[in-house]
């Protein structure tokens, strides 16, 4: 294997690599072209990432794995699932996207993910984890269905494995007896011993063609055998149990094969080989090395899951890393809203014992660093598992305790159920920190926070805030703090206009608007502006070109009821603003109080639209959408005649 020490700057010569515009050619190479293959897939994968930015830690450390399955699967005909999808991008490589990967998560560019519509060969649209296993089983179901000689493969990451879903998946594949073959790329979590000489030599044993034949011959013979099969049964179990976490996959209903060295090219496709035909459901543990090849990133395999593109003089770009508070500067940097949140949370939970911090598996990206390490006993990762993080919440409010989850918005949405029954029906103290609200960027439709105002302002007794700048993000936290009940505050990905952030924990009222510019323009050309959170920005930019008053709403629930009828008593039109769809979002709250209180006004609600947001950066996207300060002036102007 060739070992990488920097990102290539220019495009490494790939000859072999090249001739590959599908993966059938891989099926009549020998082992020493594949191996060619995967060094130079390795070298295009962080030369294209280098170009582009994006994710490369994980798909470094599958380089071997997607070789070895695409050679022993006949994809696309065979169903090949990805779980995520950060670790598909050597699979989209070598299914006919090579040229392209450079423009992969750009404007008009490739998907950071799979997508059904980009290739034959992506079985199924990834962005959530821990799908794989459930998509994979509904895929080979159906073959079973119709009669079709199919095999399928899930690929899961062992994060993506602490889910729930993923073993519910599995105990229905187990029952259900299907022909599916399950791989788990294990490259962090310590579910097993480290692989060595007598796991690999097990694994040969257990998936080569004489063991094989003996295991499925000498059943036949011992079926006849009162007892016999069973005590065969037995005793390979407990011979796989010395050697490998056999039993736990096993009592589920699978064949349990490794743990194998998932960067030992030969043995990959040979155990692939002799396992792709075998009946019922089947799974193989492959070890891998996150980052592995770039040294860097084997180093440094959680800094380096993703990097920016190169700079122009070719230096190599720092890992994407959530940024630590900035030390004391005459003129420091701005903060991102995540690291609002985290400053907020270590002040508060100096100031209440109460406090318990809770995230599904989003220390980092949430930025609940400082506070694990000065909070350990109060802070709480709970994996990959959303519905438990808010069900968990619920039950420590139960016991007087105050949690916040810190939660992205899209992943919000896997634990609605939980939001409304566990925590709302009763009524529990418990804030949510929903980071990631409305168009996230380069992660597309899958990561977008579009949605988080229309299915949060419908829950009863649901407290929504949004706020315009960093200042009232840390008032408006500590206002969801102290609410008696569910309350939520949804802020955007990145940094904010730049405000100072006051040190203390002063609460914003809840419901109570702040009126930032009052229109002097003549009656008929009287609009005002009711932004909510981040579009507040270009809303004092409209405000000024177009003589508007500009309300900041603050408050998506309860709406400032006083605020909303007094512009429409004073005003021509009444345009709402939120990156958020229009559908049930907070324009749709004004429309409803106004109908509710007899009032007839004109009102134009801008938001997002009523589409899934392609990927892009988030600038690209709001201009696309029409919410940028030009395309919300040209709305207004069009509406006015």
């Amino acid at each position: 294997m060739k070992l990488f020490d920097e990102i290539p700057a220019e495009r490494p010569a790939t000859p072999l690599l090249d001739t590959l515009d599908t993966p059938a050619a891989l099926r009549a190479m020998s082992t020493a072209q594949l191996a060619q293959v995967a060094d130079e897939l390795r070298a295009y994968l962080l030369y294209s990432v280098g170009v582009s930015g994006g994710h490369f830690g994980a798909g470094l450390g599958v380089v071997e794995l997607t070789v070895a399955l695409h050679q022993a699967l006949e994809t696309p005909h065979d169903r090949l699932v990805w779980d995520v999808g950060h670790q598909a991008y050597p699979h989209k490589i070598l299914t006919g996207r090579r040229e392209a990967m450079t423009n992969i998560r750009h404007y008009g560019g490739l998907a950071a993910f799979p997508r059904r519509g980009e290739s034959e060969y992506d079985t199924f649209g990834v962005g959530h984890s821990s799908t794989s296993i459930s998509a994979a089983l509904g895929m080979a179901l159906a073959s079973r269905a119709k009669g079709e000689q199919r095999r399928t493969c899930a690929v899961i990451g062992d994060g993506a494995l602490t889910a729930g879903m993923a073993f519910e998946a599995l105990a229905h594949a187990g029952h259900v007896d299907a022909n599916l073959l399950v791989v788990l790329n294990d490259n962090e979590m310590s579910i097993s011993e480290n692989v060595g000489g007598i796991a690999s030599y097990l694994a040969r044993i257990l998936v080569s063609t004489p063991y094989l034949t003996m295991r499925e011959g000498g059943k036949k013979v011992l079926s006849h055998l009162p007892g016999a099969l069973e005590l065969a049964r037995r005793t390979e179990e407990h011979m796989k149990g010395m050697v490998s976490p056999a039993t736990l996959f096993e009592e589920m209903g699978f064949n349990y094969i490794g743990p194998i060295d998932g960067h030992d090219l030969p043995l990959l496709v040979e155990t692939l080989h002799n396992m792709r035909d075998l009946q019922g459901p089947q799974f193989l543990h492959v070890k891998t090395r996150k980052g592995k090849g770039f040294m860097p990133a084997e180093a440094d395999p959680i800094g380096y899951h993703a990097i920016t593109k190169l700079e122009k003089n070719g230096d190599m770009p720092p890992p994407l890393k959530p940024a630590s508070p900035p030390a004391s500067k005459p003129s420091p940097p701005k903060k991102k809203y995540c690291n609002v949140f985290g400053d907020w949370l270590c002040d508060m939970a100096a100031a209440d014992p109460r406090l318990i911090g809770i995230t599904p598996a989003m220390r980092e990206g949430s930025d609940l660093i400082r506070f694990s390490r000065e909070y350990p006993e109060r802070y709480f990762d709970v994996a990959i598992a959303e519905q438990h993080a808010v069900t968990l919440a619920a039950g420590m409010a139960c016991e007087g305790m105050k949690p916040v989850v810190a939660i992205y918005s899209t992943f919000l949405q896997r634990g609605y159920d939980q939001l409304i029954h566990d925590v709302a029906v009763q009524a529990l103290d418990v804030t949510f920190a929903i980071d990631r609200a409305g168009l996230v960027g380069e992660d597309g439709p899958t990561h977008h926070g579009a949605l988080d105002l229309s299915y949060l302002r419908c829950i009863p007794g649901m407290v929504v805030m949004a706020p315009a700048d960093e200042a009232e993000c840390r008032a408006m936290l500590s206002a969801a703090y102290h609410h008696p009940g569910p309350a939520a505050v949804r802020y955007p990905r990145g940094t904010g206009p730049g405000v100072e952030i006051p040190a203390h924990l002063e609460p914003i009222a809840i419901g109570q608007a702040e009126r930032r510019r009052e229109s002097g323009a003549e009656t008929g050309h009287r609009v005002a502006l009711l932004a909510f959170g981040s579009l507040n920005t270009p809303a004092a930019r409209v405000a000024e070109a177009l003589d508007a008053s500009h309300l900041n709403m603050r408050s998506v629930k309860p709406l400032d009821r006083e605020a909303v009828l007094a512009a429409a008593a004073d005003h021509d039109l009444l345009v709402t603003l939120e990156e958020n769809v229009v559908a049930g979002g907070a324009g749709s709250a004004v429309n409803e109080l106004l109908a509710a209180e007899g009032v007839k006004a004109e009102v134009l609600n801008l938001g997002l639209p009523d589409a899934f947001v392609e990927h892009g950066k988030p600038a690209e996207l709001l201009a696309e959408c029409g919410l940028d300060a030009e395309g919300i002036q040209a709305a207004i102007r069009a509406r006015l005649g």
